[in-house]
Parts: C-alpha cells; sequence; structure tokens
C-alpha cells in the first residue's frame, strides 16, 4: 500500500513559479510511475507528467512541455513537480499519482492517489 501526499501549491501570478511536492510512504517499486495529474473546476481530471521511479524516464503533456519539470529522490521517496511561467490555464488542483498504468496518461490506470493541493494563477 502506498500513501501519497501532495504539498506545495499556492496563489501566484502570471509568469510565477511553484515547486509542488509529493511525499510517498510505504514501497514504490521501481517499476511504478509516479505522475501529475490536474483537475480544474468543471472540468475532468488531466495528465500533467509522469516519472518512471526505477529509471527516471519522463514524459509530458504537451500543454506543460518546457514549462513543467517532473523529478524524483528515491531515497527520500518523493517526487516533485517544477511549474515555471504559470499561466491563468494552469489553475487547478494538482494530484499526486502512483502505479503500474497500462496508459500512463488515464488517470483510470493509476492505483494510488494523494488528496491534492490547488494551485491559482491570477493574471
Amino acid at each position: 500500500q502506498v500513501q501519497l501526499v501532495e504539498s506545495g501549491g499556492g496563489l501566484v501570478q502570471a509568469g510565477d513559479w511553484l515547486r509542488l511536492s509529493c511525499a510517498a510512504s510505504g514501497r514504490i517499486n521501481s517499476w511504478y510511475f509516479m505522475a501529475w495529474f490536474r483537475q480544474g473546476l468543471g472540468s475532468e481530471r488531466e495528465f500533467v507528467a509522469a516519472i518512471t521511479w526505477g529509471g527516471g524516464n519522463t514524459y509530458y503533456a504537451n500543454s506543460v512541455k518546457g514549462r513543467f519539470t517532473i523529478s524524483k529522490d528515491n531515497a527520500k521517496n518523493a517526487g516533485y513537480l517544477q511549474m515555471n511561467s504559470l499561466n491563468g490555464e494552469d489553475t487547478a488542483v494538482y494530484y499526486c499519482a502512483a502505479g503500474v498504468p497500462d496508459t500512463i496518461t488515464a488517470a483510470r490506470a493509476y492505483a494510488y492517489w494523494g488528496q491534492g493541493t490547488q494551485v491559482t494563477v491570477s493574471s
């Protein structure tokens, strides 16, 4: 069993940056993925980024590529999402997820979820 807790959200202005953290308890096996999803008001949960726990391979949604960076620290059992050049479309609740997805970008494919952290970008 894996428990995930996100932190680092907040209210920022357009153009600012934030770094989200995902603290994991329990064993994350090397073949797991850790991912970030987000859900805006009235929207479906959408894929943001993912990283393989063992090899560190990364995957990004086109909307964040070049602005966001996903990383991990296996020793700390933690993942991170560095978000630069934020804009209003990035406003959402951001969720950390972990699991062995058959489809990396599908929320339904992840077994473990955090409670989410709110990111609000004002223009």
